[in-house]
């Protein structure tokens, strides 16, 4: 990762990928990343770790399976939410951004999805700000 500040709308604006998080920063063992949303992932899960979204722009959706129920939570721009570990979740949006913060190495498709995913989603633990993919076995940032 860098040592200079990282401008989150420059950053943004240098992609154009949807659900194709950027991996801005680091905080110890955890990835702050980026993405563009717009339409629906999957439903997935992340059996062993919370995953914390923060809307930077425009609404993002979060459609929860819980209790043996569904629903959903809108977010606008500046919202938080957090999905507890072992929640099944499936985000959606008419166009924003968001901001997560999750341990390194976390798949944006979780530990296992249900569905067909959609052409413009693939499963990844993000990519750099650069655009480049860390090498194999290293760590994010190539740290």
């Amino acid at each position: 990762m860098t040592s200079t500040p990282v401008n989150l709308h420059q950053a943004l604006a240098a992609f154009s990928d949807i659900y194709s998080p950027r991996i801005a920063g680091r905080v110890n063992d955890y990835d702050i990343k980026i993405a563009h949303a717009k339409g629906e992932h999957v439903w997935h899960v992340h059996e062993h770790t919370d995953e914390f979204f923060l809307v930077l722009e425009g609404q993002f959706d979060i459609a929860l399976r819980e209790g043996g129920g569904e629903r959903t939570v809108s977010l606008q721009a500046g919202d938080i939410f957090v999905v507890p570990q072992g929640t099944e979740h499936k985000p959606s949006s008419p166009g924003g951004a968001i901001l997560m913060f999750e341990p390194s190495g976390t798949v944006n498709t979780g530990d296992r999805y249900e569905g067909e995913m959609p052409s413009y989603l693939h499963s990844t633990t993000g990519l750099d700000i650069s655009g480049e993919r860390p090498e194999q076995g290293q760590r994010p940032g190539g740290v």
